[in-house]
């Protein structure tokens, strides 16, 4: 009989445990979701280049499209980024986005070539991950239930 009574004044570890895990799931899953949302929405679809501090264009689609996020379980935490191509050479998300080099392959099959290019920054993932942070604290409130 005492036993049942100090089980119920103290709480269930386990159970705090799981609904705490589950509402850090959902919040930072719906975290990553905006925040790829908000990068895909500043990446425009044209022609030209864009201009040194502004957000890349994206001329055939896949930057924009390979954009996600995911729930990392060990961690507690959510990774949001783009997704490396199946590419051997260079590394152009990352330099887009801090500036840096990367290898540019021209020409036809049997005269390609290799050309190391200067990219300056043009970021994408830092600032829609600074607009989208002052609604964090909103999504957690009421989210452990």
């Amino acid at each position: 009989m005492i036993g049942m009574v100090t089980k119920q004044m103290f709480f269930d570890r386990d159970k705090v445990r799981r609904k705490t895990d589950s509402a850090a799931r959902r919040v930072l899953s719906r975290f990553g979701a905006f925040v790829r949302t908000a990068a895909r929405h500043s990446i425009r679809t044209r022609k030209r280049t864009s201009a040194p501090g502004e957000p890349p264009s994206s001329h055939t689609g896949l930057l924009k499209r390979f954009i996600l996020f995911g729930y990392d379980r060990g961690r507690r935490s959510v990774v949001i980024g783009p997704m490396r191509l199946n590419q051997k050479v260079g590394d152009a998300p990352a330099a887009l986005e801090y500036g840096g080099t990367s290898t540019v392959v021209e020409g036809l099959r049997r005269q390609r070539r290799k050309r190391r290019i200067r990219i300056a920054a043009r970021p994408y993932m830092g600032p829609a991950f600074e607009q989208e942070k002052p609604k964090l604290p909103a999504m957690w409130r009421g989210s452990v239930k």
